[in-house]
């Protein structure tokens, strides 16, 4: 399974690539906006940026809903850098651009999805990725991990190429139980990420072991 971090901070993106175990980037306005990115060729800018601090996929979200404006933002995106995916929202048009995104060999990130439905609408159109949104789901008092079994399961019954980037991911346990069903991908926070590293057991068996250590080299 590939672990995105799910940011614009580029600081939290080198913390999480010096682990060794980054594979990619998700970013979207909202986070842009969070670390006060703003005006068209800053944002650009920030996006060339990231991908200079990871080896792998960056996704870079349109922020058009029309086809024609989809395509042409798209395109500007893909030049920016090779590792770019473009990020295209779950509509008709992002469906279409999609398919056209497809045929011209720029790859794709289909993001807001919320139901199977979607998912297959986005692999058949071509995308490279599809973008589940757990979080917002159990936000609505539905299960997000069923999404993400039920399209996996679609997935596989039809030998898709299209990856489940298991997204909108709030704790460690969205991480394991996306790991369990067979999601390709997952995009999280650095706090996510860094919460995987917690155990109580380990906390107490590296306290002894070094206790020990010093028992018997008191002179070290």
């Amino acid at each position: 399974m590939k672990f995105f971090i799910d940011t614009a901070d580029l600081d939290e993106i080198r913390e999480a690539a010096e682990f060794g175990i980054l594979d990619g980037v998700t970013t979207n306005p909202s986070l842009m906006a969070k670390v006060g990115v703003s005006g068209k060729k800053n944002i650009l800018d920030h996006y060339v940026k990231i991908c200079e601090l990871v080896d792998g996929d960056v996704s870079a979200e349109v922020v058009a809903t029309d086809f024609k404006g989809i395509i042409e933002e798209g395109k500007e995106l893909a030049d920016l850098h090779p590792n770019i995916v473009v990020k295209v929202p779950m509509i008709p048009d992002g469906v279409k651009a999609i398919k056209y995104f497809y045929e011209e060999g720029i790859r794709t990130n289909c993001t807001l999805v919320f139901s199977p439905g979607q998912a297959i609408l986005a692999a058949k159109a071509g995308a490279t990725y599809v973008s589940p949104f757990i979080g917002r789901l159990d936000d609505i008092s539905t299960d997000g991990m069923e999404l993400i079994e039920q399209i996996v399961t679609i997935y596989n019954n039809y030998g898709f190429d299209t990856q489940v980037l298991a997204a909108s991911v709030r704790h460690p346990m969205h991480i394991i139980q996306s790991a369990l069903i067979g999601a390709d991908v997952v995009t999280c926070p650095l706090s996510a990420i860094k919460a995987l590293f917690k155990h109580p057991l380990t906390d107490i068996g590296l306290e002894k072991f070094l206790a020990d250590y010093k028992k018997a080299n008191p002179g070290a």
